[in-house]
């Protein structure tokens, strides 16, 4: 017996999509072409994320549109996917799956539907749930490993990098950051509230490099390496690493003012840019790799950060940097750097 156009979709084809808003567009499409009088659709995926409880997924039906509400935003579980929905007609909802990682897939209607719409909105819903399943466990996958490894390392890594040994060789601006006397404060506070401050630190830090476009390679104890990728000129990866260091010195000027409000002492740091090529991919042993960034250039940012405490300045930038940007800095002339070949010219963020 040949099965209905859109189930036998859902059969064959629904799995391979690239998304569940691809497959939400696509299934409504299909509903809608059959002739139900769709108003709106909501797909809600459980993903195991640090922050995003759920990946929504919401359809518009008088354009066709699908738009992402994040769970942390919109209410926890299905919340955003229900608001959604309701208010805009009947409304016809199905749960896959059993919690934690069930999957709810609803409708809207613009009308109540009669009992061929119903029929074939049930069936839908039944045929889902296997191409769903599948979808979720991208989702969770995918999740786990931007959280991990960073969204632009994560996809790398779904799409086969992973060898040891294999990466590319890419042109970035690096940024990395460290904080002063860790190891005094970590003998003399406790650890929740070590861990805490931490958490603080790499909040201001990532949160302005994620601002900007950059990307978290790694935490490194209590240091940060970020790179902001060149994908259009040098001087735009530059100009973003610039931003994203200025505004994490202003996260830690609010930080610290709220530290001193209660009796706790500021948390000092060093901050360094440079642009240089790195080798972006898989290093380690043969069944534990990390994927990070390797070469000169790491060395050097890393080598131009300790400078900070010498200087006297919580940011510092090379020359490499300097030569792209149209920003004032500040010339603090030619250093020479622990294992570096030559001197490096350092410049300083202005005070303001």
């Amino acid at each position: 017996m040949d099965l209905p156009p859109t189930v036998a979709w859902l059969v064959d084809e629904a799995s391979a999509v690239s998304g569940p808003d691809r497959f939400l567009a696509d299934l409504a499409a299909r509903l809608t072409g059959d002739g139900v009088p769709l108003a709106r659709g909501a797909v809600a995926i459980a993903v195991p994320h640090p922050i995003i409880s759920h990946r929504t997924f919401l359809w518009r039906g008088d354009t066709g549109a699908v738009v992402e509400a994040f769970g942390f935003s919109a209410g926890p579980g299905f919340q955003a996917a229900r608001d959604w929905l309701a208010g805009s007609g009947p409304v016809h909802e199905a749960v896959l799956g059993r919690a934690p990682g069930a999957t709810l897939l609803g409708w809207a209607a613009a009308r109540p539907l009669d009992p061929g719409e119903t029929r074939r909105v049930d069936e839908a819903s039944r045929f889902a749930a296997a191409p769903l399943a599948a979808l979720a466990a991208r989702a969770a996958l995918t999740g786990l490993l931007e959280a991990y490894l960073g969204r632009r390392s994560a996809a790398r890594v779904e799409a086969g990098a992973h060898g040891r040994g294999t990466g590319e060789t890419i042109r970035a601006a690096l940024l990395y950051a460290d904080l002063r006397d860790f190891t005094v404060m970590s003998e003399a506070t406790e650890p929740a509230v070590m861990i805490a401050a931490l958490d603080a630190w790499f909040d201001r830090v990532a949160g302005a490099v994620h601002a900007f476009g950059g990307e978290v390679l790694k935490f490194i104890g209590d240091g940060v390496l970020a790179i902001f990728p060149v994908v259009g000129t040098p001087g735009e990866a530059c100009e973003a690493a610039l931003r994203a260091a200025a505004a994490a010195r202003a996260g830690m000027a609010h930080l610290d003012a709220a530290r001193r409000a209660q009796g706790a002492p500021p948390l000092r740091y060093g901050m360094a840019l440079h642009l240089g090529e790195v080798l972006w991919g898989n290093v380690g042993a043969a069944n534990r790799l990390d994927f990070t960034a390797i070469g000169p250039a790491v060395n050097l940012v890393s080598r131009l950060e300790g400078l900070c405490r010498v200087l006297g300045r919580p940011v510092l930038v090379s020359g490499a940097v300097a030569a792209e940007i149209a920003a004032p800095l500040v010339p603090l002339g030619e250093h020479p750097l622990r294992g570096v070949a030559t001197p490096c010219a350092v410049f300083a963020l202005p005070d303001r």
